[in-house]
């Protein structure tokens, strides 16, 4: 018999706890995916653990080892809780935790490299790799460079049924645990390869490291040459995502090959929906650890669309680069006028007939069958030839837009843009209008069945207006304090995350719709998703500039260098509010790469020092081992592991404090 608190007794405990997590769920035969993480090499212990569970032995969707250390399987709950119980003593020294995966939510510029990207200087990026969730730049980015070979570094390669070259070097995808829920891919619908027929991974991907494409646009907006951050820099595309929804055992997946095949950065533009889970059932919080501090790879995240709630970004680790959405000093307004003589400053991005002048009669939503504009709820008798009043929420606003359409039976066609203010949204195929209040916020929405009066005639095309102050913080953008832990500071950084232009797939149209036949290579859509690009772009420059540099040095770098001022010499202004940020909405401020490159210090951190932080905050070597995969050796009454006397004493950039009365003193020190 071991004594306490030994390997044999520490491991038969959970796996106790596995047995425990299929017992609760045995009143379904449903498969449910499970990712299991040991302390030992997972191949060598999953076959034996699965066989040892009751009834029929589960199918192993992925061995991890890099990003994490543990495998995936699709486990059927034991149909005799009593069998369990009966295996709790089985002496398998590996288990470390079991955690059922439910799917992650899918994911929700030309200008924007001068607002936010190096000068010609800048040092080449031909030996770095940067990894997207799914990507597949236009063909005429593929066309405009032919870089030289990849480096000896890289690893990867292409699944047969994907044409890579020297600009994308690497392309997989990753279903096994989708399709363990939800049965094969719907090949009607979307292709189980790594091509993108959705839009996202094709333009986060074309915001890193898109090469340069003149003549870019979307019909006449944005037109100019477009080019990613590090337009030299080479592309892996690991697709992840699928109709459903993203599935954290595939994400982990993912992130292991992103790791052995030898990418320099991992740029992730999805994250948990609701509040952030604890690190130890985070699986990208546990995927970058193990690629960010035991692999050298920077990972750069966004910290998700739930603004401007407090508490709200997701990917709060503090290994992990969290990036929020800032606005760029380019807009598409155009102002409604209503019969009283008041005037609404709104958005719009419209390319098809000339609009009218004359009067439109204007409606609302909620005389007309649904205040939120439901599909198949509004009277076609009661919206047609009319502007419909549509209240926010439930349903997203190119939906509302499109039940509009389809209600009032014209044939309008147009782009609508439903950005105002920095909201995110899509291009519908018809005109409309998003109005924008004092602070950037509305409460309702106008979408028309024929195209609305505006004020100006230079449609289509940017508005010739004074430039608008830039940057601000987009409203959707989530924000802190960290929910996880208060004393690190998230996001880190904003970068520009509305309005961006950047490369779309031939597959799917600009808004996603089935009724919008069009197709185009070049979109504009909003998000902390076009925001993290940005600067997964940037880290790798960084990377090329700064080989030596540990992925918590080009954190700092970003963050000690970003600046809080707008072009009018205004603290940086929150959309939600009208009023200046503050450090838990912006982080440390927007990025400047150009003084990124030599910051002047840095504070770099060390495995050990994370391990201390996790002690800090209350973990165990359970829940330490899950993350780091030695925790089980763990000790966080130790010298090493104690020495920080709060999270907020991590040698990070930047730092919270919570107080607890207002006699409090907090000193915390960094080097």
């Amino acid at each position: 018999m071991s004594k306490p608190g030994s390997a044999t007794t520490i491991s038969s405990l959970l796996l106790f706890l596995l047995l425990l997590l299929l017992h609760a769920t045995a009143n379904t035969e449903t498969p449910s995916t499970y990712i299991v993480h040991v302390s030992q090499p997972a191949a060598r212990v999953s076959s034996s653990l699965l066989r040892s569970l009751p009834g029929p032995t589960p199918r192993v969707l992925y061995h991890y080892t890099l990003a994490a250390r543990g495998f995936s399987a699709a486990l059927t709950p034991p149909r005799s809780p009593s069998s369990a119980a009966a295996r709790t003593s089985s002496p398998s020294a590996a288990t470390a935790s079991a955690t059922p995966t439910p799917p992650t939510p899918p994911p929700s510029s030309s200008r924007t490299p001068p607002a936010s990207g190096p000068t010609p200087t800048s040092p080449p990026t031909s030996s770095s790799a940067s990894s997207t969730p799914a990507s597949t730049p236009s063909p005429r980015q593929l066309r405009r460079l032919r870089p030289p070979p990849p480096p000896p570094s890289w690893r990867g390669s292409c699944h047969p049924s994907f044409p890579c070259n020297r600009k994308i070097v690497g392309a997989k995808f990753f279903a096994a645990g989708y399709e363990a829920a939800h049965g094969p891919v719907d090949e009607s619908k979307e292709s189980r390869s790594p091509l993108d027929t959705e839009g996202h991974g094709t333009h986060t991907a074309s915001t890193a490291a898109g090469s340069e494409a003149p003549g870019a646009g979307f019909y006449s907006y944005a037109r100019g040459t477009a080019r990613g951050m590090a337009a030299r820099a080479r592309i892996a595309a690991y697709k992840i995502c699928w109709a459903s929804g993203c599935y954290d055992s595939d994400i982990l997946a993912a992130m292991d090959a992103a790791v052995a095949d030898g990418v320099d950065v991992i740029s992730l533009s999805v994250g948990a929906s609701g509040r952030p889970p604890p690190f130890h059932r985070d699986s990208i919080a546990i995927g970058a650890f193990g690629a960010a501090v035991r692999h050298g790879v920077v990972v750069s995240c966004s910290a998700g669309n739930s603004g401007p709630g407090a508490g709200t970004a997701v990917n709060v680790a503090p290994w992990i680069l969290t990036v929020g959405a800032s606005t760029v000093d380019r807009e598409f307004p155009a102002d409604v006028a209503l019969g009283d003589g008041s005037v609404l400053p709104g958005v719009l991005l419209y390319a098809g007939e000339p609009l009218p002048t004359g009067s439109v009669p204007l409606v609302s939503g909620s005389d007309c069958g649904s205040r939120l504009c439901i599909p198949g709820n509004l009277d076609s008798a009661k919206v047609a030839g009319k502007i419909v009043l549509c209240d926010r929420g439930s349903n997203a606003r190119v939906e509302k837009g499109s039940a509009v359409k389809l209600a009032g039976a014209r044939d309008d066609h147009g782009e609508h843009r439903g950005e105002r203010g920095g909201a995110p949204g899509r291009l519908a195929p018809h005109p409309g209008y998003h109005g924008r209040g004092e602070g950037g916020e509305q409460d309702q929405e106008l979408h028309p069945v024929r195209p609305l009066a505006v004020r100006e005639s230079d449609l289509p095309g940017d508005r010739h207006r004074p430039r608008p102050a830039a940057p601000k913080v987009a409203s959707f953008s989530s924000r802190g304090p960290n929910y996880r832990a208060p004393e690190i500071i998230k996001p880190d950084v904003i970068a520009p995350g509305v309005n961006i232009l950047a490369a779309w797939t031939g597959e799917s149209a600009p808004t996603d719709l089935e009724i919008d036949p069009r197709r185009v290579e070049f979109n504009i859509i909003s998000g902390t998703s076009m925001s993290c690009p940005h600067v997964s772009g940037l880290a790798a420059l960084l990377r090329k500039a700064r080989p030596g540099w540990s992925p918590a040095a080009i954190k700092s770098a970003l963050m000690t260098t970003a600046y809080n001022s707008d072009n009018s010499g205004r603290t940086i202004v929150d959309l939600a509010t009208g009023v200046e940020s503050t450090p838990f909405v912006r982080g440390s401020g927007h990025v400047d790469p150009n003084r990124a490159l030599d910051p002047g210090l840095v504070y770099d951190l060390q495995p050990d020092d994370y391990i201390a932080f996790l002690c800090s905050l209350g973990y165990g070597p359970q829940q330490i081992g899950v993350i780091a995969r030695d925790g089980v050796s763990v000790n966080c009454s130790s010298d090493t592991a104690k020495r920080l006397s709060s999270p907020g004493a991590l040698n990070y950039p930047s730092f919270g404090v919570t107080f607890s009365s207002d006699a409090d003193a907090v000193t915390y020190g960094r080097v």
